[in-house]
């Protein structure tokens, strides 16, 4: 019998926030503050890698990509949620709960598979500086971007087939502010068996490969950098990975407490805690992390401010 006959329901009730009703504006006005920091932060790093010529490398192809789905990952739940504290409705549509998750997951995979692939990049670049421009071409960097994003999309679209291949009628509550993973899971009157072992497989799979990426190229680069004999050398090298290595355990850390787990170690107030800091925060704090020590970055930014400001006084001079 097809499973999703047994779904009594055409939409879930997204009850995460809507316990706190005394805080529902002041919870709207900080979540569009953040929301709009980092749209601004993240468009502010687009714009200064397309301007600066000297941001035209491959490091920075990867940093703008980066920025892409800062932008795209807080997007597809933010504006549902800051929807949902103004208007008092908790509700969303089967199809939109489910559009939801794969875009979440797809676009999660796909920073994970990107933070694998920025690894390398640094990897190459310190240890084999010579030999960098050979290696990491521009057609390799396509290819490696257009791979974290096929990858990242499969892999979505295999969790969310089996998640609402599941069949819903215990509830329709889904105690989170957005459709994810372990709350759908525990609405399910069906066994939920096959379906958090491929979580826990697959992501565990996936994860430790990357970390293993990760974890293997700035074994190499640390000891790449304690050869280096001056200390500005070493200085300059270590602060071309600190950004990026900062970015690594924040994005790892929120996401293996989120979904590499079994579902009993599950509390409702620490994942929706972790999921805010992992969707919601994270995406904002990037762009001011690379920013603030990268200092091509920063001129490129600067150069961007200056040439606005120097136009608005030219104009404003003019019309005097």
């Amino acid at each position: 019998m097809d499973v999703y006959n047994l779904t009594t329901f055409t939409e879930f009730i997204l009850i995460g926030l809507s316990d706190l009703p005394e805080v529902r504006y002041p919870l709207f006005m900080v979540i569009a503050a953040i929301y709009q920091i980092t749209l601004l932060g993240n468009i502010a790093i687009l714009l200064a890698i397309a301007t600066e010529k000297r941001l035209h490398t491959p490091m920075y192809y990867f940093l703008a990509t980066m920025s892409l789905l800062d932008i795209f990952r807080p997007s597809t739940i933010v504006p549902k949620i800051l929807n949902n504290l103004l208007t008092k409705k908790q509700n969303i549509s089967f199809v939109g709960c489910a559009l939801q998750l794969f875009f979440l997951l797809a676009l999660d995979g796909t920073e994970t598979f990107l933070l694998s692939v920025m690894a390398y990049d640094r990897y190459v670049a310190i240890c084999f500086p010579l030999h960098y421009t050979l290696i990491i071409t521009n057609k390799l960097c396509a290819q490696l971007t257009a791979g974290t994003w096929t990858t990242g999309f499969l892999h979505s679209l295999l969790y969310t087939v089996f998640i609402f291949h599941l069949s819903f009628c215990k509830s329709n509550l889904v105690n989170q502010f957005y459709c994810d993973i372990p709350p759908l899971m525990a609405l399910s009157c069906s066994s939920t068996y096959v379906t958090e072992m491929l979580v826990l497989v697959v992501g565990g799979i996936l994860g430790v490969s990357n970390f293993l990426v990760d974890g293997i190229s700035y074994f190499y680069i640390i000891v790449t950098i304690l050869k280096i004999q001056s200390v500005e050398g070493k200085r300059k090298a270590f602060s071309t990975c600190a950004s990026h290595l900062f970015v690594l355990g924040l994005f790892y850390g929120t996401a293996l407490f989120t979904y590499i787990r079994p579902s009993s170690h599950h509390s409702p107030a620490k994942d929706m805690f972790i999921s805010m800091l992992n969707v919601v925060i994270t995406p904002m704090l990037n762009p001011i992390i690379y920013s603030l020590r990268n200092t091509e970055v920063k001129g490129g930014l600067k150069k961007i401010f200056c040439y606005k400001t120097k136009s608005c006084l030219e104009k404003n001079i003019i019309l005097k």
